[in-house]
């Protein structure tokens, strides 16, 4: 599954894409901020990520900027259907391209997507020390649920708090999908 948006090129990642994955999360700052990815990142975890198995209900994929001479590696965003059910949204960007609002732009792709998958509703969250991410999620349409809890990163290797967001994907709700763009 592909995604083209005005700047962006969201497609699935392969093999030959490890080393360009691995340049641009091998940054602390990045990996503290995501649950499953190790610190210190090694090429043989892009490696191993890129290997992983692909769901159609779950699809995650490489963001590539299409908008200079050769496109670059920007971040990787995704969704995935928990064991209860819930369907989560995880993104990161790298550093680089920090503050050009690709997250809020990959990510009104992917609401896209899940809506054409079938999904209604999604969940995501973020470390209560990363308040940017926060923000994309508000841009989007997601709202706070009201929870916090911990969530353990393989990047701080510990627990974290969180807070939690989640977003309606129908025609009653307010998600970033569903609202006219503004020209």
């Amino acid at each position: 599954m592909f995604a083209v948006t005005p700047r962006l090129l969201l497609r699935p990642g392969w093999p030959e894409d490890a080393g360009a994955l691995f340049n641009a999360i091998n940054d602390e700052a990045i990996v503290r901020n995501l649950a499953s990815a190790p610190w210190p990142y090694r090429l043989n975890d892009a490696r191993k990520f890129l290997s992983l198995p692909t769901h159609a209900d779950s699809p995650r994929w490489l963001i590539f900027n299409r908008t200079s001479a050769s496109p670059q590696l920007a971040g990787c965003i995704g969704i995935d259907v928990q064991d209860n059910g819930d369907v989560e949204l995880g993104y990161w960007i790298s550093r680089q391209h920090w503050g050009r609002g690709y997250a809020t732009e990959a990510g009104r792709a992917v609401l896209q997507n899940a809506r054409t998958l079938g999904h209604r509703r999604l969940v995501a969250s973020h470390f209560a020390d990363n308040p940017v991410s926060g923000t994309v999620l508000r841009k989007l349409g997601f709202t706070p649920t009201g929870q916090t809890f911990e969530i353990f990163s393989r990047g701080r290797n510990g627990e974290a708090r969180a807070i939690g967001f989640s977003c309606l994907l129908d025609e009653e709700q307010e998600c970033e999908v569903m609202r006219p763009l503004a020209a």
